[in-house]
């Protein structure tokens, strides 16, 4: 986890360079920390930087994020140690071809061609890693100065490293290959209702072959200083095909910091 956090910071570094050196890269890096003492132990923190570089002819979206959590755990013998109960990066990267890079009259944007791809690892989720790759279209249903709204949609492919439940708790996962086509619909409505406020709504569905992937933010900032913001945001996380004893729903409520370069 230390590897991963540093690797975070490095990006955060690098993108903060790019910044400076061209215009055309937007930056965001979120930061959230829980720590708790006394009767409870307990330590949660959680990244994002979200990175988006704005071409001639190209939109680009590189994400990070990072999740982990110690929890203060009561043992057989009844005294309590300091465990890991949360363990989750994820990585994505998504390189959109204009089709017309000239506004439209009505102020509506470009539809666009777009390559994605993500990894997803998961120490204690229901699939320990998650790739996939995808193609596709997408177009704006609504675009103006409060309101944006897209979709796309594009075939895939995916590979996963699913958890089978041991016999034995306390013996290490089993993991299972898993792979296949899929199909990539995906969404993100962002609306400015106030000078100093957003909503936005990210969701996307990747359904293949063995499992159907949902995964969604439901999210409200609010400015604090033009470069920085607080950020409220429910996150879900759901798998239809999971091994007994795994939920297949994943959720997380959390209070950011969001500074942008």
């Amino acid at each position: 986890m230390l590897k991963v956090n540093a690797a975070l910071v490095l990006a955060i570094l690098s993108a903060n360079a790019l910044a400076e050196e061209q215009r055309p890269w937007e930056v965001e890096v979120e930061l959230g920390a829980v720590a708790t003492s006394g009767n409870t132990e307990t330590t949660t923190v959680n990244a994002k930087l979200d990175a988006k570089q704005n071409l001639t002819r190209f939109r680009n979206e590189y994400i990070i994020t990072s999740l982990f959590k110690d929890d203060e755990v009561l043992q057989d013998d009844d005294t309590k140690q300091k465990e890991r109960t949360a363990d989750k990066y994820f990585i994505s990267g998504k390189s959109a071809y204009l089709l017309d890079n000239e506004p439209q009259q009505d102020g509506k944007k470009s539809s666009y061609l777009f390559g994605f791809a993500s990894y997803t690892h998961d120490k204690f989720g229901a699939y320990r890693t998650y790739e996939t790759v995808s193609i596709g279209y997408g177009d704006w249903l609504y675009s103006n100065d409060t309101i944006n709204w897209f979709v796309e949609a594009g075939p895939g492919y995916f590979r996963g490293e699913k958890v089978v439940a041991a016999e034995d708790p306390n013996a290490p996962d089993i993991l299972e290959d898993e792979k296949g086509a899929l199909l990539r619909l995906a969404t993100e409505f962002n609306w400015k209702f106030s000078q100093t406020a957003v909503f936005k709504q990210i969701a996307s569905v990747e359904a293949g072959s063995g499992n159907k992937r949902i995964l969604s933010e439901t999210s409200v900032a609010a400015s604090i200083t033009n470069a920085m913001q607080m950020k409220l945001a429910f996150s879900v996380a759901s798998d239809s095909s999971v091994a007994e004893g795994k939920e297949k729903t994943d959720t997380i409520t959390s209070a950011t910091i969001v500074y942008k370069f």
